[in-house]
């Protein structure tokens, strides 16, 4: 979902020249400054190294629920894939900007009693450790628009249901919910123009 709507601004930009969209499915989209590398291994990149040079930043937005996984197989999909492709970045262009999208309530201290919040710590630190410029987006609430749709059935089910809701979330917890058009607007502010904190929540979103 995220990465529909960052996607979407990224194309609208007009001083984005190209865009890089590496997934197990198409995106849909089509548009002269697209280029699309459908393939079922995230695990090594290898054999695409020549297509990744030349490009400013990396927009991470590769994700999946935590219900009813094993902390394992969470780790294999948040931790594994993450990195596999941060070294790659790191290794070939140590001046790109590498954002990923964690969540609020990520843990730091990778000790904590929620194992996604701790995973999700633990691919962070490891992020930023990395020869690159690395930014953590930890929004809260996200409100999808312009029909993007989560790939989550219980996700698109909640979002249908709390439709309604949106107006007044807003106006009562401004600095909580964000929404897919402005997580993409901040990625490339900080894309364009690098990140005071490499951190940053749904406030510090919203006001990028």
């Amino acid at each position: 979902m995220v990465g529909q709507g960052v996607l979407r601004e990224c194309l609208l930009a007009p001083d984005v020249e190209r865009v890089l969209a590496i997934g197990r499915t198409a995106t849909g989209k089509t548009d002269p400054k697209l280029r699309e590398l459908v393939r079922s291994d995230l695990a090594s990149y290898a054999d695409i190294e020549a297509e990744l040079w030349g490009y400013d930043a990396c927009f991470f937005c590769l994700g999946v629920s935590s219900l009813g996984m094993s902390e394992d197989a969470y780790r294999r999909i948040t931790f594994d894939l993450t990195l596999a492709a941060a070294r790659a970045l790191a290794r070939l262009d140590p001046h790109m900007t590498f954002i990923y999208v964690s969540g609020e309530g990520t843990d730091s201290s990778e000790r904590g009693r929620r194992m996604w919040a701790r995973v999700k710590g633990q691919t962070e630190n490891a992020l930023l450790a990395l020869p690159f410029k690395a930014v953590m987006f930890r929004p809260g609430g996200i409100v999808p628009l312009h029909g993007i749709t989560s790939k989550t059935k219980l996700y698109r089910v909640l979002y249908a249901i709390g439709r309604p809701l949106w107006p007044i979330l807003h106006r009562l917890f401004p600095q909580a919910v964000t929404t897919t058009e402005k997580i993409g607007l901040a990625m490339l502010r900080v894309a364009r123009e690098g990140a005071v904190t490499p951190i940053l929540d749904t406030r510090a979103i919203n006001a990028l």
